[in-house]
């Protein structure tokens, strides 16, 4: 259920990174300051930055049958649905470099505790290229790390709340605020409790991350449940999809996850979005599509 690859980059062997092959690109939105090796490997990378409000991008890596996590222990992250490509972490890369926030949900951060989602720490090969970037798009600070805890069951001694490599905010339910309160909060790490109990709805997510001013470029790195969310919120406006030309397979009755998980749309409320992007890599295609009112309707 995980998008994170960090295992996945420390067990890769060093491979030379490849340029990916451009086969359709959309001419919309401004193209973004990449640094020369960047630019050679990714090509043009487009994302404006809205006026007001959010532009919300997902990234996740699936095989052939849809699935985005084998949930078996020690293979649930995306290194074991992408072959450990290191082109899949390039582009994470990029896209953590561009984000200001990255939500994550509880089940992602327990499934790669030691984890945090900095674009180095995906593709260190890259550092100095995203550290340029970053720092041209005019970012003082690394990006918010968001986790969304219901329960507030979280070990606040993990790196990506302890380090202080990061700015983090939790998001959690009241009930789940008092437990957190029960650690020693790390300096870095901000609280912010939703009333009520359940799901968290994914606009009051991004209603606590407006309040601590997190910026506008926001990227859902999972797990599906979460995804799940913001699609039923209609608040994603883009889908970044890695495919790997694997297929997994099922039993029947099996946990193993798709993109979508805890919510239903078709036949009755579909989602459609549009695709608007496509790159070749060694072994992966890369998807892009916009899911925007006016790349539905397109």
């Amino acid at each position: 259920m995980v998008r994170s690859k960090w295992r996945a980059a420390k067990l890769a062997p060093a491979v030379k990174l490849a340029p990916l092959e451009t086969l359709f690109e959309s001419s919309r939105d401004h193209a973004l300051p990449l640094p020369g090796r960047l630019a050679r490997l990714y090509g043009t990378f487009r994302m404006s930055t809205p006026r007001s409000g959010f532009r919300i991008f997902s990234n996740f890596v699936s095989t052939l049958d849809g699935v985005v996590s084998l949930q078996a222990r020690g293979h649930s992250g995306g290194g074991d649905i992408s072959g450990f490509s290191v082109q899949d972490r390039m582009v994470m890369g990029l896209l953590r470099a561009a984000a200001d926030v990255i939500i994550v949900g509880s089940g992602t951060l327990e499934a790669d505790p030691q984890h945090v989602w900095t674009p180095e720490v995906i593709c260190p090969e890259l550092a100095d290229e995203y550290r340029r970037l970053e720092r041209d798009l005019g970012k003082s600070s690394a990006s918010l790390n968001v986790v969304v805890s219901g329960r507030g069951a979280l070990n606040l001694r993990l790196p990506v709340f302890a380090s202080g490599r990061v700015p983090a905010l939790i998001v959690t339910t009241t009930a789940g605020a008092k437990q957190l309160l029960k650690q020693q909060i790390p300096d870095s790490v901000r609280i912010h409790a939703i009333r009520g109990r359940g799901e968290i709805p994914a606009a009051a997510i991004l209603e606590a991350v407006a309040r601590v001013g997190g910026g506008k470029r926001t990227l859902v790195e999972g797990g599906p449940r979460l995804l799940g969310s913001f699609y039923n919120e209609r608040l994603i406006d883009e889908q970044f999809l890695s495919l790997a030309p694997q297929l997994s397979g099922r039993e029947f009755g099996d946990a193993r996850m798709s993109l979508v998980m805890g919510k239903l749309f078709a036949p009755r409320n579909p989602r459609w979005g549009k695709l608007i992007d496509v790159r070749r890599g060694s072994k992966l295609l890369f998807l892009r599509y916009g899911f925007g009112s006016s790349s539905a309707s397109a």
